[in-house]
């Protein structure tokens, strides 16, 4: 593992790292599992999460055994109905929704000279970033209508380095999903997960929560690694 000296720049997952507009994303999505008819679960809601729409909207289908009901006409209807939902939702965002410690990490390492960028599935980020106050604190947005993969291939991170002109090696990438811990692996980029230890144990670094997260607790962690 590199030396955190080392380390440039972060590239952050947005839903569940930023904010909590994954909650928003299965009021959205359970709205169209039961337009569909597809039994909504923990299993399937944890499934989609940094997954592309048309891909979760697929897998809602899968799920409920309607792969063959609907037309693509059909199916680009439906994912634009729950963008539209999610939408309103994600208007009533203030400052008050990012999740606890971020907007003091995102500030201190903005001070401290780390460039730093958004490498998410959704096409909503940069209304996400606005209403949360944070859209001046980035260098740029990962477009994923550009991508041609979504996670865990690693397109969406390498992307996410060449936006912040950083080699993958100095760029820390931050994601509280195991698709999303992949693709950051495959960037060749150091894998900051926020959650579970068990779902997302193949990240470098574990964090079990936002709050926990600074500069001082990511390089004591590294170091640690370094010294054993």
């Amino acid at each position: 593992m590199q030396k955190f000296k080392d380390i440039k720049g972060f590239a952050f997952d947005l839903d569940g790292v930023i904010a909590d507009t994954a909650r928003f994303h299965g009021q959205a999505w359970h709205q169209t599992a039961d337009e569909v008819g597809t039994t909504w679960t923990p299993q399937l809601a944890e499934s989609l999460k940094g997954i592309s729409r048309m891909e979760s909207l697929q897998m809602i289908l899968d799920a409920g055994n309607h792969t063959d009901d609907f037309s693509q006409v059909d199916k680009e209807a439906l994912a634009e109905k729950k963008n539209h939902f999610y939408q309103r939702l994600i208007a009533t965002l203030t400052e008050e929704d990012i999740l606890p410690g971020m907007k003091s990490f995102i500030h201190s390492a903005k001070v401290a000279g780390y460039k730093m960028s958004i490498a998410s599935a959704s096409k909503n980020a940069p209304m996400i970033l606005d209403h949360l106050g944070l859209a001046n604190d980035f260098v740029g947005i990962v477009d994923p209508a550009t991508l041609t993969k979504g996670k865990p291939d690693p397109e969406i991170f390498v992307r996410a380095a060449e936006v912040l002109e950083l080699s993958p090696n100095q760029v820390i990438g931050l994601e509280d999903s195991a698709a999303g811990i992949e693709s950051i692996n495959s960037a060749g980029q150091i894998s900051l997960a926020i959650g579970d230890a068990v779902v997302l144990s193949a990240a470098d670094l574990i964090f079990s929560s936002t709050a926990d997260v600074t500069l001082q607790s990511i390089q004591s962690k590294m170091d640690k690694i370094k010294s054993n």
